[in-house]
């Protein structure tokens, strides 16, 4: 399968099983388009008009092009979807990363929260140092040969439980050496809480540090406020400076929502930078079509253009040595995900999940609360075995819709909680996503060539 598109100046062609890309001249890649259903006459007469150009050079990019092919770097076939089904069942039960969810409570009130501000739809609760710990024992003892373990400390705001926190890193790090085992933690939050201590704690013991900021305060402060409908922008911004310095700007990320309130959310992008932050995110919002925030068609189109915008504004500063990065732009194109990553998606409900401060087993974070994906708990296990079969079997070949689909290598068949969310099904697909998604990877592709071309 392959797929052709140009973007800010090139003609990019992509090899979807191969996963090799062409950056080629305009005969080149209406060569390309037309070689599976044209002769090489029928090209060679349309290609030599067109660009005039003789005959003899088209027939030499026609013989180039069968080479690539020949090669198995154009047009090669899908050989994977037999495997498809093989490796989560040859992995096992290996569990390699939790997201604790330590407290089920925010001291924000952000309208837009998928989490029901930190509820999660439930009670508001805070795990306890005993449950954590238990969590931590699940994660060793169901992790087998694999040495590095990822733990998300989240909420709900995870600093109104900082003390349990530091006192499960603590017990990881007493242990790590026993079992052969080396944690990773991160935390994400919304700030309100960061203090010398957390910043000194979390420089010593987190890998990455997930900051909360929508960009523009009076986009930020329309969503992320607190219980009396205060704003929180002037408040979080100078310690999100601080931490950030203090980590010398890196092993961070400035997390940010996109929403129908601003689709245009380059100029948020835009105040990220001008704060001195290098290190970001813009992810749109996760709620029901009918809320207010949601974005419309009409956003779309908007989103789709911020995108390109974008990465021509990465590949400018990056020539005038004011490089950033942007979390969905990061891609490898000379290694990138294993084949087994990329047929077999996130791994939640079975390599990753989530846990509740009651200690329940949920696939992920987007999961917790639906009586109908709790798994289990961190004592017994996994007990609903029907429910993370489910998972197990959800790769980008379960998807027939993905069949067809030039990303599906590099997606693997997208997010199972949106799907779920937009279909009913942890196998159906959010087609707006996917919209979304696809254009990324064309622009992220599109810098990589760029930055190639300088």
């Amino acid at each position: 399968m392959v797929h052709q598109y140009k973007l800010n100046g090139y003609n990019i062609v992509i090899d979807t099983c191969s996963g090799s890309i062409h950056s080629v001249d305009e005969a080149a890649y209406d060569i390309i388009e037309m070689y599976k259903s044209h002769s090489a006459d029928e090209i060679a007469n349309v290609i030599s008009e067109k660009y005039s150009i003789s005959k003899e050079e088209v027939f030499e990019c026609i013989e180039d092009v069968k080479s690539l092919e020949d090669m198995g770097k154009l047009y090669c076939p899908d050989n994977f979807e037999p495997l498809a089904n093989t490796f989560k069942e040859r992995s096992g039960d290996v569990v390699k990363a939790l997201c604790l969810h330590v407290s089920h409570t925010c001291n924000l009130n952000c309208s837009y929260c998928f989490a029901s501000q930190g509820k999660y739809h439930g009670d508001r609760a805070l795990m306890s140092f005993e449950v954590g710990k238990q969590a931590l024992d699940f994660l060793v003892a169901n992790s087998g040969k694999r040495r590095n373990l990822e733990v998300d400390f989240f909420g709900g705001e995870p600093l109104m439980n900082w003390d349990v926190c530091k006192k499960l890193v603590e017990y990881a790090r007493s242990i790590e050496k026993e079992h052969n085992k080396n944690f990773r933690f991160t935390l994400t939050t919304n700030g309100v809480l960061i203090d010398d201590d957390v910043i000194e704690f979390s420089n010593k013991e987190m890998s990455n540090v997930v900051l909360s900021l929508d960009g523009r305060k009076e986009i930020h402060d329309r969503f992320r406020v607190d219980f009396a409908g205060n704003g929180s922008f002037d408040k979080i911004v100078p310690k999100f400076q601080k931490f950030v310095q203090s980590r010398n700007n890196k092993n961070y990320y400035m997390r940010g929502t996109f929403t129908h309130a601003n689709p245009d959310f380059m100029k948020d992008i835009d105040t990220m930078l001008d704060l001195g932050f290098t290190e970001l995110s813009m992810e749109p919002v996760v709620c029901s079509p009918n809320d207010p925030s949601a974005l419309t068609k009409e956003d779309k189109e908007i989103v789709m253009d911020q995108y390109e915008i974008l990465a021509k504004k990465m590949i400018k500063r990056k020539k005038a040595g004011k490089p950033f990065t942007f979390y969905h732009y990061m891609i490898d194109l000379n290694g990138g995900p294993c084949i087994y990553k990329r047929i077999s998606g996130c791994g939640s409900g079975t390599e990753y999940m989530a846990v509740t401060p009651w200690g329940d087993l949920y696939p992920c974070h987007q999961f917790v609360g639906d009586d109908a994906f709790k798994l289990g708990d961190v004592w017994k296990g996994v007990t609903n075995k029907d429910a993370q079969n489910e998972f197990r079997s959800c790769n980008v070949y379960s998807r027939p819709e993905c069949a067809d689909c030039w990303a599906k290598l590099w997606c693997s068949g997208g997010c199972a909680a949106n799907a779920y969310h937009a279909t009913g099904s942890v196998k159906g697909i959010y087609e707006d996503g996917c919209d979304l998604f696809k254009k990324r990877m064309e622009c992220a592709i599109m810098i990589k060539i760029a930055e190639l071309d300088n």
